[in-house]
């Protein structure tokens, strides 16, 4: 047998190494390309744009108020953020009426993912313009059922559920709070304007005043021309307490109807709490800022998935009572304490 002898160490065959070195460059090669391909999908994904959901709003008001701080309130407690993931279309009509038609068919076309009305005239525009795009009534001044603006209260159907601003039990309530403010008051008024709403206020007016022996009448103002005209019957009339229901024309003229009242020295109350901030005396109303976080409620659960049919209307749980002293001092009247201890909000 023939052997080699060197002076340095026997050769290796290294033919059979080989196949582990190139199996161990390609495993380091495999977990690079896979670092870079997460790397990749990291990136990507980092940058992929959220969805931005999109809410129109159509109201009477004349822009953002408490409702409307409110309700971006509660959307922000709930994870949307206008200019993030959120974006919504205000449209107000400043109180007016004629323009809801036009301002429902815009949003409508801008095929938002939801849309809020605000009063009976804001939900009846948007039902005549879509029945697709959900719909979540932010208030209404009437029954909705009675309005045509859904089946039922449990089960509305079609595109529209939400949120019912009245509750016709409580309009007793107020004359009998108009009673304590004015504890010698035997005449009581109430001011509407003509409708279904109306009617069941002054039905429940009616058996408060029979309660109270107070003498009631009512004033119908179906013109904004008709308002002065009331007044001064009411001065006549020796009306000593003023109850205003806050439907259709009595809403879309707040100021008017504060300075009037100012002006002939009338205690009112109101049943909507928009007038008190604006220089109105007391309000009894749904609370404004629960129902503007219901609403948002209801958007997140049909962002969600949820359809308006199978989310029931919610009738107003929680009320709250708005002394505005400055108009108290304005028409001459103080306030009993005990009755000021019971206030829920007081304007100095």
């Amino acid at each position: 047998m023939r052997t080699e002898t060197g002076q340095g160490a026997p050769r290796q065959d290294l033919s059979k190494s080989k196949p582990a070195a190139l199996i161990g460059q390609r495993s380091v090669l495999t977990l690079v390309v896979c670092a870079l391909l997460f790397a990749l999908c990291v990136s990507a994904h980092a940058q992929s744009p959220k969805k931005i959901y999109r809410v129109g709003y159509l109201s009477p008001r004349p822009g953002i108020e408490r409702r409307e701080e409110a309700f971006g309130h509660g959307l922000r407690e709930l994870g949307y953020t206008e200019g993030q993931n959120l974006s919504i279309e205000w449209r107000f009509t400043k109180g007016k009426t004629d323009p809801f038609p036009s301002l429902a068919a815009e949003l409508v076309r801008l095929q938002p993912d939801c849309i809020v009305g605000i009063g009976v005239n804001a939900v009846q525009a948007l039902k005549r313009s879509t029945d697709i795009i959900p719909i979540v009534i932010g208030t209404v001044d009437g029954d909705p059922v009675q309005e045509g603006l859904v089946a039922s209260l449990a089960h509305p159907g079609g595109n529209i559920t939400g949120f019912t601003g009245v509750a016709y039990d409580i309009a007793g309530k107020r004359l009998e709070l108009l009673k304590e403010l004015v504890p010698a008051a035997a005449r009581a008024g109430i001011l509407v304007d003509p409708s279904r709403a109306a009617n069941a206020h002054i039905r429940n007016t009616e058996m408060a005043a029979r309660n109270l022996k107070v003498r009631l009448q009512t004033f119908e103002v179906k013109q904004p021309e008709g308002l002065e005209s009331a007044f001064q019957s009411a001065r006549q009339s020796r009306i000593d307490i003023l109850s205003v229901v806050a439907t259709g024309l009595i809403t879309s003229h707040r100021p008017r109807i504060i300075n009037l009242a100012i002006k002939t020295r009338l205690p009112t109350i109101y049943s909507a709490p928009d007038f008190v901030p604006e220089g109105g005396l007391v309000s009894y109303a749904a609370d404004v800022a629960a129902q503007a976080r219901g609403v948002a409620s209801y958007i997140d659960k049909i962002f969600k998935g949820a359809k308006p049919m199978d989310l029931p209307l919610q009738q107003p749980t929680k009320f709250e009572f708005i002394i505005n002293l400055k108009a108290a001092k304005q028409i001459g009247l103080t306030i009993p304490p005990n009755v000021l201890a019971r206030a829920d909000r007081v304007i100095r």
